[in-house]
């Protein structure tokens, strides 16, 4: 009987959500089929997040002489400041900062996307009793980050103007 309910249950959620427009984030559509990345370090993590996430929707060419754009990153880079500390010099608030900063253009060189610079930040608590799962929580927090700034690229991708002509 528990097996019938959950059954029911999971079919009349599935319609609600369903009715009310609820639908699983799909491939983001691009308006070109070929992008060469430029400017990312060999090893790069948001370089290999944003492969992975382009792929979906475009070819991604290792020349840039064989692509429609181009997006060159301009700089990658963690930060790391303290924000309080007690009066023996003990960290209590760490603030984690992602800066990622693109251009996109045509192979030719005519700008797309002008030089633009994504910024997050979040905000940690610290206490060095935990300073392990505070390591594995800095790096959840920097991972999260990474993927909301990947995500905020594919939607300025999405709406990327002039490309014909």
């Amino acid at each position: 009987m528990t097996a019938r309910r959950a059954l029911v249950s999971s079919l009349l959620i599935g319609a609600w959500l369903g009715g009310c427009g609820f639908h699983l984030r799909g491939a983001t559509e691009l308006p070109f089929s070929r992008i060469a990345l430029e400017g990312f370090a060999p090893r790069s993590p948001l370089g290999d997040e944003l492969r992975h996430a382009l792929s979906q929707s475009a070819e991604v060419v290792a020349s840039p002489a064989q692509a429609q754009v181009v997006l060159f990153a301009l700089s990658d880079r963690r930060e790391r400041s303290v924000v309080a500390s007690t009066t023996a010099g003990q960290v209590r608030e760490l603030t984690l900062r992602v800066r990622f900063e693109f251009k996109l253009a045509t192979p030719g060189g005519r700008a797309l996307i002008p030089p633009t610079e994504l910024v997050l930040s979040r905000d940690m608590s610290y206490t060095e009793t935990f300073a392990l799962g505070k390591e594995y929580e800095e790096a959840q927090l920097m991972k999260a980050m990474q993927s909301d700034i990947v995500d905020q690229l594919m939607r300025r991708l999405a709406h990327v103007k002039g490309l014909a002509g």
